[in-house]
């Protein structure tokens, strides 16, 4: 199959971060649903790159190594997509340390916040979720507040809890768009900005993330993703277009129950962009 067909998956997460599958149990179900191009983006965290890449050849899935990289930017958390990297390079294993050091501490203070509003015992029952303790985020916290009968579901979570102005929102700062990057280039690798509709800039904020970014060395954005709504492909194409970035696409997919979008489920990207594993094709694992 010419690479331009590809039915590619490069953004999902294992319990190596906040997914609910092993990385074994993704390839599984990516290779099963049609995926012919995968890649693991687990949050701040390449530990799980080794099961990935072995199950991915036991699949006989083509495979990119990936990491999804927490930036403050804007005053808002702005994630970037490493894909194709070296995962052995210390300056990416080194930055990415750092940011997991800063998640436990975070995770205490979105704890207290919630015992003062009468949920208790929100840290520990948040634990009961995490694969990797390093990695504890907002999304463990949700799971235990549905386990807990607080809200019905992760969706209700995020309109009344763990969100700016509501209880268990607990800023953070993370690395600098222009770290992310660096470590992403530096260690060999695509940087990809994941899901730009998601973050609610202004025009303008959202302007300078793309200009910045590709003065950086970025080269290529999400366009057809789990996070998006179908009308924003069209949007974040003519985006791409405009800053000359090449397309990524991925499910964003965490869970069989929580997911919006399954491997294999997302659409062909809208015409005339240039796909991100044209760059990549040196770094595709067991491309046939």
């Amino acid at each position: 199959m010419p690479l331009n067909y590809l039915n590619a998956d490069l953004h999902c997460h294992s319990t190596f971060s906040d997914g609910t599958l092993t990385p074994v149990q993704l390839a599984e179900r990516a290779k099963g649903k049609g995926t012919d191009l995968w890649a693991l983006t687990d949050h701040d965290e390449i530990a799980g790159l080794a099961q990935a890449q072995a199950a991915a050849h036991s699949q006989g899935l083509q495979f990119l190594t990936g990491v999804e990289i927490s930036v403050s930017f804007a005053s808002t958390t702005v994630h970037i997509v490493g894909l194709g990297f070296d995962a052995h390079h210390p300056v990416l294993q080194q930055g990415l340390h750092g940011l997991r050091n800063q998640r436990g501490p975070r995770a205490k203070a979105m704890a207290a916040q919630l015992e003062a509003v009468g949920i208790a015992n929100a840290y520990e029952g948040a634990l009961r979720y995490v694969g990797n303790p390093d990695l504890i985020s907002r999304t463990h916290f949700a799971r235990f507040l549905v386990e807990s009968g607080v809200c019905k579901d992760t969706y209700e979570v995020f309109r009344h809890y763990l969100v700016e102005g509501k209880p268990g929102y607990v800023p953070q700062r993370w690395a600098s768009l222009k770290e992310a990057v660096q470590w992403i280039r530096e260690s060999q690798g695509v940087a990809v900005i994941a899901h730009p509709a998601r973050y609610n800039l202004s025009p303008n904020e959202e302007h300078a993330l793309f200009s910045s970014f590709k003065d950086y060395g970025g080269q290529a954005v999400e366009v057809v993703t789990g996070s998006h709504a179908p009308h924003e492909y069209a949007v974040y194409a003519a985006v791409a277009k405009s800053f000359g970035l090449a397309a990524s696409r991925g499910s964003d997919f965490h869970s069989p129950q929580e997911s919006r979008v399954d491997f294999g489920a997302l659409p062909a990207d809208p015409s005339g962009l240039k796909p991100v594993w044209d760059l990549l094709t040196d770094r595709i694992l067991y491309a046939p």
